[in-house]
Order: C-alpha cells, then structure tokens, then sequence
C-alpha cells in the first residue's frame, strides 16, 4: 500500500523517527534510546516482516565500543583531577593580565574539547569555574558562555572527541555509497576537514557574538588591567603520579592515532601496531587498562561518570535509522529534501532544520545519527552537491544552537552563573540566541559550505 508514492513501512518508520524527535524536545527525562528500539522492533515486525534479533542486529558495536572506550579514558581524567588541574595552571599562565583572560577561555576550551573529553564534558569542567570567573572580573555571563559554549561545540568534531565519533562512525557508513569521495580522501582526512570546518564557521558566529554581546565593553573597560592571579585560579597541588600518568596517557592517545595516519608514516609502522591503532577506541581501551593497573582512578567512580545516557541514546536511534533505511524512509526523506534544493541551497535547508530540531532535541545523540544517513541519497539526487559540505553543514546548524538554556551545555552555564547573577535575565537571552542561532546557521552553512564551498 502506497500513500503519495511512498510504501506504508516507509511512512511509518517517518512516523516513529517523528515521535523519537518530539518526544526527546517535550520530555527530555525520557530515554528516547530505548524507545527508538522499541519503535524500530514494532514497524520492522508490522511491516517489515523482520524478527526482533534482526532489527537489533543493527546495533553499533563499533560505534559503541569507540564511544565507550574514549570516554572511559576522559573519566578517568576527570575523576581522578587531571583535568581540572591541567585548567587551573592554563589559567594561571595568564598571569593576571585581563584582555588575555577571554582569548585564554576560548583556546582552552577549543584544546580541552579537542583531546578527547567533549564539548559536554568541556562545558561540564569549565562551567563552575569560568562563570565564577565571569563574576568575579564583572564579565557578563551571557558574554561568557557564548564564549565557552562557542568554543566547546566548535571543537566538538574532533576524531576524538565523542561527537566526533559519533561523526565518524556515520560518515563511515557511507563508503560505499559514494566510492568517489573515499577514492580521493581517507576517512581521517575527512574527520580532520569536518572538525575544521566546525572551528570557523562556528567561530565566525561565536567571537563576534562575544564580543557585541559585553565582550568588546568588558575589554574596553579593562585595557592594561592586571589582578591577583590566585583570586581567579588558586595555586593547584603539584601532578601526583597517577595524574602524571593520566597526562602522558592523553598524549599517547593523541600521538597513536595521529602519527600512523600522517603521509609516509604508515608503510614505517609495524603490522601489529596499525591493528592496536585501528580507530581511537581500541587505542583508548588499551591505554585505560595500563591506567587502571597502575591504580590511576577508581574505576567505578569513572564508570559512573561515564555518558551512557547518550551513548545509549546514540545506539538506539541508530537502531531506528537502519529499520528506515529498509523501509524506505530515509530515501523518502532525501527524495523530499531534493525536490526543493540545489548543490548550493542544500547546505542551507540542512543548516536550518537541523538547528530548528536541535533547539529542543540532542543534536548529537538524535539529530546526527537523523539526518547524516541522508548525504548519501542526496549525492546521487543533487548532481554537484558536496558530501563533506552537507555532513558539515549537519554537524553545524545542529550545535550552533546549543548555547540555548534548553540545551545541556547552556543549562550548565546558567546552573553556574555567580552568585548575584539574573538568571532569569540569562535564561531569557540564551533562549534568544539559541532560536535565532538556526537561522544564523542555515546562512552560515549556505555561505560558507555552499557558496564559499569550505
């Protein structure tokens, strides 16, 4: 049965991915992981005619395990104070002198996002401390966590970062659906020009929003400004050895995955270490395990703290995706989103709904994993249309938004803001930028993606 030329499966599974995206706006306390799983079993027996172990089938071990190793790594890191004292003497090496405090904020945020934690997990550490700082300087809070949220999500595509991963593990579904782009580039190298494209066009939005949102005002105002160094970072306990190895831990993640893949290095490394070194988890898990031997963190603390929330969240929409790409919804969705959009246009079409459904939903555990396994189909529906620039244009329309107080990263910022702060004030105008911050970003992907072709 076929309503407007599309099959009832295919419809149905349209519906459920509906429900999953609304319900995850309205009720965020419902975990819409479990129910995409549970949605993705009813259409595939109704409809499909698939047994519950098939529809499960779909499952992203890999995806799973790279997710779960990164961030157990990161949770040691944090648990055990590594991070936070890496952030502290950042901080001191400032040395008091206040224009360098916002540049210091946004390139440890930028750095701190990049190696591994995440822009939630960047926000989460940072948060506490930079909007007390914000208090303390008389920096508005808007101000800085535009700034600080800015940063996080613009270094949120690093290949070692969660969302990056998350990013990886999508766009590496698609190799064989568009060989041309995997003849030309390998998948690092696309991981590597996503996550740049992200830091400035995201930085494009974020710095001068900064600065016309307090920043310029506050720098004007305390030109040539010093203050006592220990009022805003109090002097940190030296490394303890565990800590030490925490640090050389992070560095040997970041140089196992990077070096093999550099031009020349690869045909020089050992067969044995390039299986060690396949992706970021496998290198993670091994590096963790030397930590836990060597009694770096406690290890339930670190599991604890560890997202699976979103990592589960992560796993059953994409559950949900595959029973849509069987049923046919997903091509209907790309067929749909074609019939309006040009090579150029489509970044801009992309960009805003993205960041529309993002205001009020995940964009990495619910949006990503929605709209990414549409690249392929458009491809082929859009002649000239660039994959890289339509998976970046879903990646930033989606986390522009995120500064909104909705979101995590803003409820952060505002459940840190300095005693005496308006929050209400501040909820108010993060609500403001976070809405208006889809329709900057469907202009910035059509800019920059589209007509600029970044």
């Amino acid at each position: 049965m076929d309503i407007l030329g599309v099959s009832l499966a295919a419809w149905m599974s349209i519906l459920a991915l509906v429900i999953v995206i609304a319900l995850s706006a309205v009720r965020p306390g419902l975990h819409v992981g479990f129910l995409s799983i549970a949605l993705a079993i009813a259409v595939g027996a109704v409809f499909l005619d698939l047994s519950a172990d098939e529809v499960v089938a779909g499952f992203p071990v890999r995806l799973f395990m790279i997710l779960v190793g990164v961030t157990f790594l990161f949770a040691i890191a944090q648990v055990n104070g590594t991070l936070e004292k890496l952030t502290a003497y950042a901080v001191r090496s400032i040395r008091g002198n206040l224009l360098l405090l916002p540049v210091l904020i946004y390139a440890l945020t930028l750095a701190l996002t990049t190696i591994g934690p995440g822009n939630i997990a960047a926000v989460a550490l940072l948060a506490p401390f930079v909007m007390a700082i914000a208090g303390r300087v008389g920096m508005p809070a808007f101000a800085m966590t535009i700034l600080v949220v800015g940063a996080a999500n613009s270094a949120a595509f690093s290949p070692f970062a969660p969302t990056g991963i998350v990013s990886h593990g999508l766009i590496a579904e698609m190799e064989t659906a568009i060989p041309d782009l995997f003849a030309t580039s390998t998948i690092q190298q696309i991981d590597w020009k996503i996550y740049l494209n992200s830091v400035v066009a995201q930085g494009i939005v974020v710095i001068p929003g900064f600065l016309i949102f307090g920043g310029l005002a506050w720098l004007r105002r305390h030109r040539g400004t010093t203050i006592d160094v220990g009022t805003v970072a109090p002097a940190p306990e030296p490394f303890t050895r565990q800590q030490w190895s925490t640090v050389v831990s992070i560095v040997a993640l970041i140089l196992l995955v990077v070096v093999p893949a550099l031009p020349g290095v690869r045909s020089g490394v050992p067969e044995w270490l390039l299986h060690i070194v396949a992706n970021v988890g496998t290198v993670a898990f091994l590096l963790a395990a030397v930590l836990m031997l060597l009694g770096a963190a406690d290890s339930r603390r670190a599991v604890a703290a560890m997202p699976w929330f979103v990592i589960m969240i992560i796993s059953g929409v994409t559950i949900l995706m595959g029973v849509m790409a069987r049923a046919g919804g997903l091509d209907a969705l790309t067929q749909a989103i074609a019939a309006f959009s040009g090579p150029v246009t489509v970044n801009l079409w992309l960009g805003l709904v993205t960041g529309v459904i993002s205001a009020y939903s995940s964009s990495s555990a619910v949006v990503m994993p929605a709209f990414l396994p549409l690249v392929p189909g458009l491809t082929d529906l859009i002649p000239g249309a660039d994959p890289v620039a339509m998976i970046s244009s879903v990646n930033v329309g989606s986390h522009l938004v995120d500064a909104s107080p909705l979101s995590t990263l803003g409820a952060l910022c505002i459940a840190c803001a300095a005693t005496g702060e308006d929050t209400a004030r501040l909820f108010r105008s993060l609500l403001a930028w976070g809405l208006s911050m889809a329709l900057v970003g469907g202009v910035i992907c059509l800019v920059f993606f589209g007509v600029l072709g970044f």
